[in-house]
């Protein structure tokens, strides 16, 4: 056994186990104690008092008493409930291709040999920092009179009244509406991916031969498939949760047709339905709970938390 080695199994011995423990500082229970009572007196106690209103007959005042699992047997039974899950299940399934598809595109063409690319990139991130009722309510003036006004200049007679009147088409508008807004986001982290390949990788690539499509798919695709996995579990639990831009386009209309889950639990708790949306409001807890849950998953093995 070298020297070295010896001196060093006999300084750790000598430190003992208590040593080699990690001593954490009390100064960072001191931070963080003020924000783990915060978190529990505002999240964590009122998410615990929603729940156990559920198993009641509670409207927000007054008395009360237990009923059991009455209002989720009545939820699942109720049609408009189910509506809203589908509609925002899909919802948030269709915009996060979109959001992604088109975010990545993007992010290829400014990390390019392009002119202006800092610009650009400027640019493409200012929908971020623009409050998202604003955007919604920019978009509703273009969908109800600017688009058709074109559509009737140019003859597309479908298009000549407003899709945000069309109880088919309306979801369409919502979902470009939300995808222009959350773009800008995971095109940074896209541009981040494509920054840390090496260059050397895509001329090797050049070298063998392989085109741009090649490339794509057997070099940049698989070195930020980590990134994808991260805008793909952002995006689809920052849709499920789609309140503001509905609210400005469609209102949940037309009729109940784009009503997204949180409009039906703020809409009915407002209304005084209180016990039975709150039983909403922890199934869809336990919703995106899973989805955390398969974040979790998927990310593990391969060096990215969230």
């Amino acid at each position: 056994m070298s020297v070295p080695v010896r001196f060093a199994r006999g300084a750790a011995a000598a430190r003992g186990p208590s040593a080699r423990r990690r001593r954490v500082e009390p100064v960072f229970y001191f931070f963080l104690l003020p924000t783990l009572v915060l978190f529990t007196a505002l999240v964590t106690a009122p998410a615990a008092v929603g729940i156990f209103y559920s198993f009641t007959d509670y409207v927000g005042f007054g008395d009360w008493s237990f009923t059991g699992l009455t209002n989720y047997v009545a939820l699942f039974s109720d049609p408009s409930v189910l509506s809203a899950y589908e509609f925002t299940i899909g919802l948030a399934l269709v915009t996060v291709v979109v959001a992604q598809v088109a975010a990545l595109a993007l992010a290829i063409g400014l990390t390019g040999r392009i002119r202006f690319r800092a610009a650009l990139r400027t640019v493409f991130v200012i929908p971020m920092v623009i409050s998202g009722i604003v955007v919604a309510y920019v978009f509703s003036y273009l969908f109800s009179n600017t688009l058709p006004s074109v559509a009737g200049a140019l003859g597309l007679h479908p298009l000549e009244q407003s899709v945000l009147g069309n109880p088919h088409l309306a979801w369409v508008a919502i979902a470009l509406v939300s995808a222009w807004q959350t773009i800008p986001g995971a095109l940074l982290i896209y541009i981040a991916g494509l920054l840390s390949i090496p260059g050397e990788l895509y001329e090797a690539a050049a070298l063998d031969g392989a085109s741009a499509w090649r490339r794509f798919r057997s070099v940049t695709l698989p070195l930020i498939s980590g990134f994808v996995l991260i805008n793909t579990v952002l995006g689809l639990k920052g849709y499920l949760n789609a309140f503001d831009v509905i609210v400005a386009l469609t209102d949940g209309g037309p009729g109940t047709s784009t009503t997204s889950v949180a409009m039906a639990i703020f809409t009915g708790y407002t209304g005084g339905d209180y016990a039975y949306q709150m039983a909403d409001a922890t199934v869809f807890f336990v919703l995106t709970v899973v989805v955390s849950l398969l974040q979790l998953m998927a990310t593990r093995g391969r060096g990215l938390r969230l």
